[in-house]
């Protein structure tokens, strides 16, 4: 008896030693690519080389067959290529080469919804996409996928294992070549194409495993049916304000919601009239989740639309919006294929999903590809808000403008810095400097904290005067006065005491400024208070503060001071 799905496709026994061989070389390949020197890391021809390798190896091992396995290359060629532009794209689009942005992203998504319609359009030898054949590609690639990268694990776990045995009677080689990058990419590109072997040859059992899954998911279809209908039933009573205002962000959640319906109801309708629920309960389950699709999209797109109008486009933004129209997409069909079938809405509802693939496939790609900027439109958007008043300086996210929204970020920051505002320009010019958006992030947020700086600090010598590079140092580092309660007095002609407190009162650190080394690394002298009497609270700004001559007690050894005083 076949262990085969389909009975064309002939045993093959060398498959997981072929598959594994392919993918050991594929790892070794990936190791040599992205093993870089630089501080920066690979390149970004690098990155996009390794990209093909990994995406050319995966797709010839997850699709091949013996019969066409030609089209199988061409098809792991083709995307591997793709995968690889839009990988050097990406990674060349920011300062900085990284390429896990948005547009690989969909790049990748692509090729996981390319996967199963090719495979079944090579099954059919013609253009061809019966539903049945293309669910159960889509759900045994996603099962043989997941399984593979789970044996992944547990080969590393049984190699740990082995290599503690052996160093337990001191033989290292084990040991020492897991510590190698070169050979646990080899390792894990073995066992990865061992198991897609040992499955894929093996896929009948994995369609009864499918089978049984879509059962047990089909079972969860009423609960989830109930919930999202009293859901939406309770919104004209309650009103929207809750979903802005909850801690979860709606526009995910619901797109969430909608994605757990879809993949319920197709539980429920199965492959064909022959593979659906025989209940009529759960038939209408799979009608109702059906039908709140388009809801949830449409709550999805307000939430959407709220945050847009209140912060701009960004490349995130753009990116759920073109979510949130796919899910509008399917949830309009549904209701369509309702309005047409009543309860027998599935068979049609199958025939528009597969064209639906086929569409997302297309529009995936289109959208990896670098002929819509997103970071343009974001950066046009941003910049409008800022030119605008919307949002002040201090507040305006520099640290996306220069290392989120590519090249047109940047001239945006090259024009501020040449024609914009006295602030602003100072701004500019430290984002186009920066290394990194983390010491940017710092500097943004210290340059808001200036701007509050009047609300928090109290001076306390009235011939102090407040440069900015005095107010820059007062904010500077977790002893800063930032938007919380400080004083400032003066110690002599050169030395300033700067005096905080903590968000509660309960605990008072004092620090050390030094005038003659303003913008410089400077020594920090921080004391605590006695927190028995500052528990009590502590409010800088009403209570005295002084510097008084005091006389203390310390060793000396040699005549050099050893520790800190101690009375």
């Amino acid at each position: 008896m076949s262990n085969r799905t389909d009975v064309r496709d002939a045993d093959w026994p060398l498959r997981p030693w072929a598959m594994a061989a392919i993918c050991a070389l594929a790892g070794l390949a990936f190791d040599v690519l992205i093993d870089s020197t630089a501080p920066a890391g690979p390149s970004a021809a690098r990155q996009a080389a390794a990209s093909f390798v990994v995406i050319a190896a995966g797709s010839f091992v997850i699709t091949v067959e013996q019969r066409r396995w030609l089209w199988s290359l061409g098809f792991a060629l083709g995307w591997g290529t793709v995968v690889a532009l839009v990988g050097w794209f990406t990674a060349s689009y920011n300062s900085r080469p990284t390429i896990f942005e948005w547009p690989f992203l969909s790049g990748l998504f692509a090729v996981l919804l390319a996967a199963p319609l090719f495979q079944t359009l090579r099954d059919e030898g013609a253009w061809r996409f019966p539903y049945a054949r293309l669910h159960r590609h889509a759900w045994t690639d996603a099962v043989i996928g997941a399984a593979a990268l789970g044996f992944v694990g547990v080969t590393f776990l049984l190699a740990w294992l082995i290599a503690g045995l052996f160093d337990l009677i001191g033989i290292d080689l084990v040991k020492d070549l897991l510590k190698e990058s070169w050979f646990g990419w080899m390792l894990a590109g073995f066992a990865f194409g061992a198991a897609v072997g040992l499955l894929r040859e093996r896929d009948a059992l994995l369609a009864t495993l499918q089978r049984l899954v879509m059962v047990v998911l089909g079972v969860l279809a009423p609960v989830l049916a109930a919930a999202l209908i009293l859901f939406l039933a309770s919104l004209p009573f309650t009103g929207l304000g809750g979903l802005w205002e909850s801690a979860l962000p709606a526009t995910g959640l619901m797109l969430l919601a909608g994605a757990g319906a879809v993949l319920l109801a197709n539980a429920v309708i199965g492959n064909g009239a022959d593979d659906r629920a025989t209940s009529r309960a759960l038939r209408i389950s799979a009608l109702v989740l059906v039908l709140t699709v388009l809801p949830l999209a449409i709550i999805a797109g307000v939430s959407l639309g709220q945050r847009i109008g209140q912060y701009g486009w960004t490349p995130e933004r753009i990116w759920g919006l073109v979510a949130v129209a796919v899910a509008i997409a399917y949830g309009a069909v549904g209701w369509w294929t309702v309005a047409k079938r009543r309860e027998n809405f599935d068979e049609l509802l199958r025939r528009l999903q597969t064209r639906l693939a086929l569409g997302m496939c297309g529009l995936a790609l289109f959208l990896a590809l670098p002929i819509v900027d997103f970071g343009a439109i974001s950066a046009s958007s941003q910049l409008a808000r800022l030119e605008s008043g919307k949002v002040k300086a201090e507040e305006f996210d520099w640290t996306a403008m220069a290392f989120d929204f590519g090249g047109a970020g940047r001239n945006h920051l090259a024009e501020i810095q040449k024609s914009g505002l006295a602030g602003q320009r100072e701004l500019a010019k430290a984002a186009l400097k920066s290394e990194n958006r983390y010491s940017l992030g710092t500097e943004t947020k210290s340059v808001a904290q200036q701007a509050r700086l009047d609300q928090y600090l109290l001076v306390l010598s009235p011939d102090i005067d407040l440069t900015p590079k005095l107010t820059s140092e007062i904010t500077k580092g977790w002893q800063g006065c930032n938007d919380r309660p400080c004083a400032l007095v003066r110690i002599d002609r050169n030395r300033l005491l700067l005096v905080t407190s903590s968000a509660g009162n309960d605990i008072v650190s004092s620090r050390i400024i030094y005038l003659d080394s303003l913008g410089k690394d400077q020594q920090e002298l921080a004391s605590k208070l006695d927190r028995k009497a500052a528990v009590e609270g502590v409010d800088l700004k009403s209570v005295p503060i002084e510097i008084r001559a005091v006389q203390r007690r310390q060793l000396f050894v040699d005549g050099k001071p050893v520790d800190d005083p101690f009375e």
